[in-house]
């Protein structure tokens, strides 16, 4: 097992990962909250922890992989009014939803999905300890906050500062006149009419958000556990509060690692409702191949911003079209499974490649250049028709494939609906037809019909190459 270096947001720095427990990995990541379908910066977060999961795993580490779902929130509750649905119809709706989605875009599922509701009775267990450690307050009308001053690391993970938050916040202070400080957080909401709510020793109410995931990741990791991830979005207030609850309430360090996607943008702007770019996850499917989705998240490293427009994802696409034109031609030279040739895998010069690049902080664009490699010698080997390269180059990319969970699909489907994206009016079987058509006339020496059944085939969106054997097509691109 080689060394692993994480970019840690705490300390702001790239660090060699030290587990708490040898070989094993305990790994948090915040879910949704379920009042609508998923969007598109949920895949990207979403997609960038499966293949975090999948590439720890394979390196031979133990990863317990918990994911959590928000089931009660401010947004359910009104969307639950708004559409005269009960809570529990309107979350078991998009919770199903959510698990078509992330499994259509090749998400591993985790090992575990707690929700909040399910997670009142440790909820309250925390904030009764925290009212014991003098962490916490009770206000007239009811609402238990956190007292941000009270825990003298405040701020640690963000880098902010309570002083310079002060600034500004008048405003907030004079509609919450009890809060101690502008940034106190909500803990536990007093009931309100017309709102579910749980009985507690403070009275009927309901959790506030960030005490949740302390609840539901402690339940399932333990006080102390090695990774937390979730959007770039969530750092403040969201893990800096779950930060200061946790380490209050047990008196030990919360988390060793802290991990964050980067922004999504959409045609070059921040994804928004009111701009009129909200793009969801079932949008984006409606025209895209869910591999194509994927290997536009892999293709930037996780931690950096990424822009969904037609114009990137159609360049995705061709870049995904590409690889199964290889894949498809390569499998005529597979008789059997007897033929793999048993690659030591450790020691293979592509594969270290790979590995350096995904243990260092999981560079996917890096580990595609590897990829991408292999294409190039896989394409040499089908021209050459050297059937133990092509086997060998195969085999290595679907074993790439494999981890970060692309090239997963017939090649021939791919290929078709890649080409029919592309206004192609011809079939797999239609191009098939046209080949040997061809290359009957060029036995029969009609060079010239031969030479207009290429053309067209051109015009039609399909290249065609001839080795010493067989004509290979693929997509003009």
């Amino acid at each position: 097992m080689s060394d692993l270096y994480v970019y840690n947001a705490e300390t702001r720095s790239k660090e060699r990962f030290k587990p708490i427990i040898t070989n094993e990995i305990k790994l948090y990541v915040c879910g949704i909250t379920v009042y609508d379908y998923c969007h598109i910066g949920h895949a990207r977060t979403m997609v960038a922890f499966d293949f975090i999961v999948r590439f720890l795993r394979s390196q031979g580490w133990k990863v317990k992989y918990i994911r959590n779902i928000t089931d009660i929130d401010n947004k359910i509750i009104h969307k639950a009014q708004d559409n005269h649905e009960s809570i529990g119809k309107l979350t078991d709706r998009f919770i199903q939803a959510m698990h078509i989605d992330f499994h259509t875009l090749g998400c591993l599922s985790p090992d575990a999905e707690p929700k909040a509701t399910d997670s009142i009775q440790n909820i309250q267990t925390i904030i009764q300890t925290l009212f014991q450690k003098k962490y916490a307050y009770q206000t007239s009308n009811g609402d238990i906050y956190f007292s941000v001053e009270s825990y003298p690391d405040y701020g640690r993970l963000s880098g902010r500062k309570l002083a310079d938050m002060q600034a500004g916040a008048s405003q907030r202070v004079s509609l919450e006149t009890e809060k101690r400080h502008p940034f106190d957080f909500v803990l536990w909401k007093a009931s309100k009419p017309n709102e579910p709510f749980w009985q507690s020793p403070w009275g009927n109410g309901r959790p506030g958000w960030h005490i949740e995931c302390s609840a539901m990741s402690m339940c399932h990791l333990g006080n102390h556990f090695d990774i937390h991830g979730g959007g770039g979005d969530l750092i403040f207030p969201h893990h800096e509060n779950e930060i200061a609850q946790s380490e209050a309430a047990t008196g030990e360090k919360y988390v060793n690692y802290w991990l964050h996607t980067g922004f999504i943008n959409v045609n070059g702007e921040k994804m928004s409702k009111s701009l009129g770019n909200f793009l969801t996850i079932r949008d984006a499917l409606k025209d895209y191949h869910p591999e194509v989705i994927r290997l536009l998240v892999i293709s930037s490293h996780y931690r950096n911003p990424i822009d969904f427009s037609d114009h990137i994802l159609k360049d995705t696409q061709k870049v995904l079209s590409r690889f199964y034109q290889a894949i498809y031609h390569a499998q005529p030279f597979i008789t059997s499974k007897d033929d793999a040739i048993k690659t030591e895998l450790n020691s293979n010069p592509f594969i270290q490649k790979f590995n350096q690049a995904m243990n260092d902080d999981f560079n996917t664009p890096e580990a595609l250049v590897v990829c991408f490699d292999l294409l190039k010698q896989l394409n040499i080997a089908l021209k050459e028709e050297n059937q133990e390269n092509v086997i060998k180059n195969y085999q290595l990319l679907l074993w790439i494939g494999n981890i970060l969970n692309i090239f997963q699909y017939d090649p021939e489907k791919i290929l078709k609906h890649s080409a029919s994206e592309q206004d192609s009016p011809l079939s797999e079987q239609e191009i098939q037809e046209a080949i040997l058509a061809r290359n009957t006339a060029r036995s029969n020496k009609q060079y010239a019909l031969a030479d207009q059944i290429r053309q067209k085939l051109l015009k039609s969106g399909i290249l065609l190459e001839d080795t010493q054997t067989q004509t290979i097509w693929r997509l003009n691109q």
